[in-house]
Order: C-alpha cells, then structure tokens, then sequence
C-alpha cells in the first residue's frame, strides 16, 4: 500500500482487532504525520531534525511509540464502552468472523438473564486485543551512501537504520519484508534479543517475509533460520496481480505456487526449524529461547470476493488472505485525498498499467490517471522532465555524477537526454532511449502525496496512485463494516459482473507479459530472453492443467464463467506457440 495510504490506518482499525502495516521507507513523511497527531492529541512534540545523530531510526521509533500509545487510550476506551447499538464495542464484536468468540457475543446478545449478561460482557471485555501495527521494509532500498555521495556510518543504511527504529519502538507486530533478500539486514536482525523467543513469553517482534514461490521462502527461510531466527508468516503475493512493484516469475501463476505451499509446508517447517534448533546451539542459547509458533502461510493479491478468498483457504489450506486494494476505496481506514479517490473510482481497466515508472526498474502498477502521472507529462510538454527529488531515498545513478541521482529526477534525465542526441544513433533508436528515460517517474515523494495533500501537509503535492488492477472492478467507496461484511460473504459489494475470477485475471497478465517479451525477443533476440519465453510457456501450461484440475473446489456459481474463462485463456496461449524460444531450441 506505498508510503502514505497506509500511515497511520493503524489508529483506524487497530482498535478493531485488524492488522495493518506501515511503510518505513519514508521517514520525513512519519515525522510530519507525527507531529500533526501529536497537536491532534496533544501530545508533547520534540522534533527530530534530519541531520541529528541517527535521525532515520530515531524518528521511525518516535512515530511507532507514539501510534502504540495512541492504540492503547482507543483499547482501553472500547473495553469500557456501552454495549448498545452503533457503539465501538458492539461495531468490534459485530465485525469478527465466525470465531468462538463471536459466538459468546451471540450468546451475550441472547441471554435473558441480566447477570449472565453482565458476566458475559465482562468476559468479551477481557478478551478484546487491538491489531498488530505491523511494519514493511523494502529489503532493495537500502542506500549506504547519502545525497552528496557520502557513506553513512556504519549500520546506517535505509533498510537497517528502518529496522533498528522498529526494533527500539513498544510496538509489538511484524516486520514485513518484501522486494527480495538482504543477507546483511538479516544478519542485522539476528542482533535484536526481541527477534528469539524467550520461555513462558510472546514473541515481541515477528518477522513476516512477501514470497512469490515456493523457492524464495525456502532460501529465505534457511538464511535467516541458520542465524536462529523464526519466520512467522510467509505472505505469497501474486508476482504479477498486486499493487505497486510487479515480481513476474516467469509464467509462475499463483495456484500451483500455493499449491506446492500446501504439499511442502510441513516440509518447510520442519527443515526450517532443525536449521534454527542447529543455530541456537551453536549460540548457546537452545536452553533460553522457545520453540516458535507454527509458521503460518497467508496469500494476497488480486482477491475480490470471498468465494476466491474462501478456496484459498478451505483448498490451499492459507491461515489468512490480505485484501490490498479494495480498500482504496475505504475513506475511513486509507488515506486518499479527495481528486485521487475520484480518479481511481473512474478507473477502468486501461487507466492502471504495469509501466516502466519506477527508478528500481522493477515493473510498476501505476494509474495513469493520477496527479503524478498527469504532472510528469506536463513537465514532459513544457521541456522540463524530471522531478525536483525533493526526497531522494531512490538516487542511486552515479553514470554523470559523483553524488547518486536518481533516475526520476531532473538532473539525471536532462543529462540522459543530452547523452542521447549525440549519439551515433537512427531517430527510432534515439526516440525509444527517450521513452525510456523519460518514463521514470518520483514514487518515493509522490507516493506520500495522497496523505500529504488529505492531511494539509502538502495542499500542493500531486499523488501518485499505486493500485493493482483489481482496482479496475472497484467504482464505489465502502465502509470498513461493509468492506469487513463483504470479504466475510455476509454481503457482497456491487462488482461488475464481467470481473474475470483472480486466477484467470493472473493468467491473463501473464499472456500480455509474454506478449510484451516476445516483441522484445524479435526485435533483439538474447538467450537469456529465450529461455525466460520457455519457461514462461511450460508455467502457464502447468498452471492451465492445474487450473482444470480444481474447478471441483470452486463455488458452484463461479465454475461455469471459471471453465469458459480458462477455456477462452488456454485459446490465447496456443496461438503464441510455437514461442521464439521453441523455435530457438529446436
């Protein structure tokens, strides 16, 4: 959910019982929102200037200490609250799914007995725990140098300085790690005494890891297991139907990912924990630290209804599912200002593209219709491209400049361009370099844009919008117990009819992407590209038998559209065959 939806959700649905998470990638954006909620409280404000010693941790610490606390006044206030209609403890009990906890407050509601109906509101009180306020760090940003091309001290770096802020703050939740493997943050990790399990107490901070195969939390898992660290949570996204940064894994399509999770989970944890057993030893400390919790696999990305979410878990046998982007469209628990909300509601399916926007180089769900988007091409028009980098947690060109620049901003792309016409070039070559560099767009700015401007902090920022494609079958906004009803199938939202089911909408990106790789493989033929094309082919194919083999498990209203669907998909993917990378192989 990027930088500003999400920052300070925890204070709009913690107090329910719900998890949220909060980037950390943006630390000037957590001290201009804690100091509006401490005015907006009145809480005492100190502030953190950038240039203080360890600034970045410091103010990571700050913000989350003081969200913890502001957590806790709204728990304690819901426990004392008054059973009665519309009140915030009747709104939390009334919210849960089915759970045996929600049917003691069935029973509550029920008894004729006013005594048992005291005792059993006391007994619900008692048991009323807030959402952990959970925390993500991508693992890939991790600068070791800073804007005038100094190094930073040691330990300093983004992801670390990030980790060590959560690590110092009272909030008791996961680090959620996402973009990959870090081994020097893992490693990191194994310094903080709140990451192992002492005997006869929780866990204080959880580590979650974003995979999108098997593989990667297996290798993952292993590396941070052989430093005695517990993952609590894989989280499978889909590589290609998600929100923000896309991980395409080459035809690798989310059932048959999840699938081999179901089949290899005991596996995985098994060999998980006798790497771990084996590390802690080596520490001396097998005696002291607990046997963890059973690791649990949870799945995100592109879930629109709670059919798909009920086969994730009743067939692959997930813990959990994470809804993302339909609550976009929830005012009440995201931040988007007013004109963002408005285009997205607009969106359809052409205005959210998986574009080469972001300076990573990694393929971004951007929609096109966004503040951020229209400025960048304004600027396009006007002879000014680039952004100002007002932030800079992206630089990391150094090909014109000793100091990093990132590839968004104005210095870079005015000496790219510049770079280009004198070369040696056709206009074609020159024209497609220019698309290139031009395409870049400022995320790590833009991104808060949507908080900044809802808040007053920024009347002037223009928002850039990370939506996954999901967004497209989402055109009207939502409260939080309408969106909590509808991902329970207590109601249904008004989704157009024509919404293809996730795993097929998956598929079809997928087809597009290789498309896209097949263009790219006639115009410049590698064979690296071949084989990514070959593989691509085989996944897709295993994901279409994989597909038809479970129809079975779908609910009786989807599998008629289900099987024309895939019908309609197995079509499209024999007419790429024979693929460049056959014909290469043959």
């Amino acid at each position: 959910m990027a930088t500003g939806f999400t920052v300070d959700t925890p204070l709009k649905v913690a107090r329910f019982g719900i998890a949220s998470v909060v980037s950390l990638v943006d630390d000037v954006l957590l001290e201009q929102v804690r100091e509006r909620l401490c005015k907006e409280f009145d809480k005492p404000w100190q502030p953190i200037a950038a240039d203080e010693e360890d600034a970045r941790a410091r103010r990571i610490t700050a913000y989350l200490d003081l969200l913890h606390e502001l957590v806790q006044l709204q728990v304690e206030r819901l426990r004392s609250a008054v059973f009665e209609a519309g009140s915030e403890i009747v709104r939390y009990f009334e919210m849960l799914p089915p759970s045996p906890l929600r049917e003691l407050y069935q029973r509550m509601t029920q008894a004729a007995c006013a005594n048992e109906k005291k005792n059993l509101q006391e007994e619900l009180r008692r048991q009323i725990q807030p959402g952990p306020i959970d925390v993500n760090i991508m693992t890939k940003l991790d600068r070791e140098v800073d804007r005038k091309g100094q190094p930073m001290p040691a330990k300093s770096s983004d992801a670390l300085s990030a980790l060590r802020g959560f690590m110092n703050s009272r909030v008791q939740g996961s680090v959620v790690l996402s973009a990959g493997m870090n081994r020097r943050l893992f490693t990191y990790m194994g310094e903080f005494r709140d990451m192992f399990l002492a005997e006869g107490a929780a866990l204080k901070k959880r580590i979650t890891l974003k995979v999108s195969d098997y593989r990667s939390a297996l290798v993952q898992g292993k590396q941070l297991a052989k430093l005695g660290l517990p993952v609590s949570e894989f989280r499978v996204e889909s590589g290609l139907n998600c929100g923000g940064h896309a991980f395409g894994m080459k035809g690798q399509l989310m059932g048959p990912v999840l699938e081999e999770f179901r089949k290899q989970r005991q596996n995985l944890c098994t060999t998980l924990q006798a790497l771990r057993e084996k590390a802690l030893s080596a520490m001396g400390l097998s005696a002291e630290v607990a046997t963890p919790p059973a690791t649990r696999v949870t799945a995100q990305g592109g879930i629109g209804t709670f059919e798909e979410a009920q086969l994730l878990r009743d067939y692959y046998q997930v813990d959990s599912t994470g809804w993302g982007s339909s609550f976009l469209f929830v005012p009440e628990v995201v931040n988007i200002d007013a004109e963002s909300l408005e285009r997205i509601k607009a969106a359809k399916e052409a205005d959210i593209e998986l574009s080469p926007s972001s300076p990573l180089g990694i393929p971004f769900w951007s929609l096109q219709t966004s503040a951020s988007e229209v400025a960048r091409r304004q600027r396009i028009a006007a002879g000014r491209p680039g952004s100002s980098c007002p932030k800079g947690y992206l630089v990391a060109e150094f090909e014109f400049t000793k100091a990093p620049l990132c590839a968004a901003s104005r210095g870079f792309q005015k000496r790219k361009l510049v770079q280009i016409e004198a070369k040696d070039w056709s206009e074609q070559e020159k024209c497609q370099a220019r698309e290139k560099v031009l395409a870049k767009a400022c995320i790590c700015h833009d991104l808060a844009g949507v908080a900044t401007r809802k808040m007053g902090l920024d009347p002037t920022a223009t928002p850039s919008v990370c939506c996954g494609p999901n967004a497209a079958y989402f055109h009207k906004t939502s409260t939080l117990r309408e969106m909590v009803d509808h991902i329970y199938g207590r109601q249904s939202l008004s989704l157009p009819a024509d919404r293809p089911h996730m795993f097929l909408k998956e598929f079809k990106l997928n087809l597009e992407a290789m498309r896209r790789d097949m263009v790219s493989y006639a115009n410049e033929a590698s064979d690296r590209l071949a084989r990514t094309l070959q593989a691509c082919r085989e996944n897709l194919q295993l994901g279409l038998e994989h597909y038809q083999s479970i129809v079975e498990h779908l609910a009786s209203s989807q599998r008629q559209s289900f099987v024309q669907g895939l019908e309609a998909l197995k079509e499209e993917l024999a007419e790429l065959l024979p693929s460049p990378a056959n014909a290469l192989s043959a």
